[in-house]
């Protein structure tokens, strides 16, 4: 489990935020066994989370973005964006998903599969209506504060997949690993 860096409610005790477990995929080049105060090794594996429908869960869920895309190998405005990628989507997830319910909780999964770093987060909310997704850049939502969420994650990700479902919504955000054959970004000039 994972608490708020050692520090108590005003009762003494910690709160637990989010929980995760880490699974092993076998591979034929790797068998690497991970625990909590290990690193996570890019291999064909992944590692799951189970956050509480909290803000602070959000927190969490940016942490294991930045530590996990570092680990990966993504330079530091890589895992910059990946990380805010992942705290929009746990944001949303959160708040518009399962709106703060105590008794909902949202799955956090980071995987290696090939080339790319596969991140998927879940809900447990009434799924959502990707029509009524406003268009941050219309101009009656230009000066809105809020609205800009969907957008910057499609602009930090590679690929951007979102299903909805009667039971909650599933986006999945896909980056290219740096260094891996078959995909080859552009260098701006």
């Amino acid at each position: 489990m994972l608490s708020r860096g050692g520090q108590g409610n005003r009762h003494g005790r910690e709160r637990r935020i989010a929980e995760f477990s880490v699974v092993q995929v076998p591979t034929s080049h790797f068998n690497v066994v991970l625990s909590a105060h290990q690193s996570f090794a890019m291999t064909e594996q992944r590692v799951s989370y189970t956050l509480d429908s909290t803000l602070e869960t959000v927190d969490s869920a940016e942490q294991a973005a930045s530590r996990i895309a570092t680990e990966a190998g993504f330079d530091d405005d890589e895992v910059m964006r990946i990380a805010m990628a992942v705290r929009e989507a746990a944001v949303n997830a959160v708040l518009h998903g399962n709106a703060y319910d105590p008794g909902k909780k949202v799955s956090l999964d980071f995987e290696r599969t090939g080339g790319d770093l596969v991140i998927t987060i879940r809900d447990q909310g009434k799924g959502l209506d990707l029509e009524k997704i406003p268009d941050p850049l219309a101009a009656e939502n230009l000066l809105k504060t809020s609205g800009r969420g969907i957008f910057l994650i499609r602009s930090f990700m590679d690929e951007v997949h979102i299903n909805p479902s009667l039971t909650g919504t599933e986006i999945k955000l896909i980056k290219h690993v740096p260094g891996t054959s078959g995909h080859v970004k552009e260098a701006s000039q």
